[in-house]
């Protein structure tokens, strides 16, 4: 028997993911099919593809196979180990002369009914997905709170896509059926849209929560008061406490973006203390009566 590499054959890593392993058949597939390429031995190359996805897409042939060990090069002769077919339930093992590796794999289930990998080692034409793309849309933050439209443009093809209200920045929004077209009768691939938000003058965005600078004026940090800020809804009136502090955040749940499966992400009002750059005379001495009155001291803890 010779030992085929499954693994180079797709150009992956053994521990490649089942994701991967998708992807690297489809693009090699199209690659070599043979109704549409024109690749040399493209027919030879399409059965080597084919039959080395469909041994490592199935877990239990794939787990077989890794079993068969690494070092063994591409057409050296090799035996499984003793306790192979006991373990794998692949039948009997006396006589491997002129047994093809495919064919070992095919004994341990119904190999390729599913997807025609049988009628294709034949010589016949072979069903497969088309490929799945991706193409970024870009989004402004109030686009993202009501949900927005976008034209796209994609393979021949222009159709609408609806973005739903609360689409954060990095979600990828799937459309399905909207890919690349299928060969043989395979279904399309699907169509991804990378979402990113464009940066806002006001706001910054973490997943769909909200955060606000609101600056305050010292007599508001030291006194408390009702401050109106902005929101995506409209505006509302935040509470400050008296004594509040550069830094601190208030919470107004619920304010933020919405979320696809119901609720909304919270508003954050990060507080600062906005000084005046400059005074007027009965400013300036109010101030000063103010640092001969006060005992405060904000720097008390380098007094040692």
């Amino acid at each position: 028997m010779k030992y085929k590499d499954y693994y180079k054959v797709l150009g992956v890593e053994r521990g490649a993911s089942e994701d991967v392993i998708k992807k690297a058949y489809r693009k090699l597939a199209r690659k070599y099919h043979p109704d549409v390429s024109k690749e040399p031995n493209a027919k030879e190359k399409f059965q080597e593809v084919s039959e080395a996805y469909e041994t490592l897409r199935d877990k239990e042939k794939r787990a077989a196979y890794d079993s068969l060990g690494s070092g063994f090069r591409p057409g050296q002769d090799f035996r499984p180990p003793p306790d192979w077919f006991e373990r794998f339930g692949a039948g009997r093992g006396e006589d491997l002369g002129g047994v093809d590796l495919s064919d070992l794999f095919e004994s341990l289930g119904a190999f390729g009914r599913a997807t025609g990998f049988g009628r294709a080692r034949r010589g016949g034409s072979m069903a497969f997905p088309g490929e799945d793309y991706e193409v970024p849309v870009r989004l402004t933050l109030e686009e993202a709170y009501r949900g927005a439209e976008r034209q796209v443009q994609f393979d021949g093809r222009s159709f609408t896509a609806r973005i739903p209200r609360g689409a954060s920045d990095g979600q990828r929004l799937r459309l399905r059926g909207k890919g690349g077209p299928g060969m043989n009768g395979g279904p399309p691939g699907d169509l991804y849209l990378q979402i990113s938000l464009t940066p806002h003058p006001l706001y910054r965005v973490s997943g769909h929560d909200l955060n606000l600078e609101v600056p305050l004026a010292p007599w508001e940090a030291a006194l408390g008061a009702q401050v109106d800020i902005p929101a995506m809804e409209g505006r509302v009136t935040v509470k400050v406490p008296a004594g509040s502090k550069a830094g601190q955040k208030l919470r107004l749940a619920g304010k933020g973006l919405p979320k696809p499966g119901g609720g909304a992400g919270d508003l954050y009002a990060e507080l600062t203390i906005a000084v005046p750059a400059t005074l007027t005379e009965r400013e300036r001495k109010l101030y000063e009566e103010l640092r001969e009155a006060s005992r405060f001291d904000p720097r008390v803890r380098f007094r040692g």
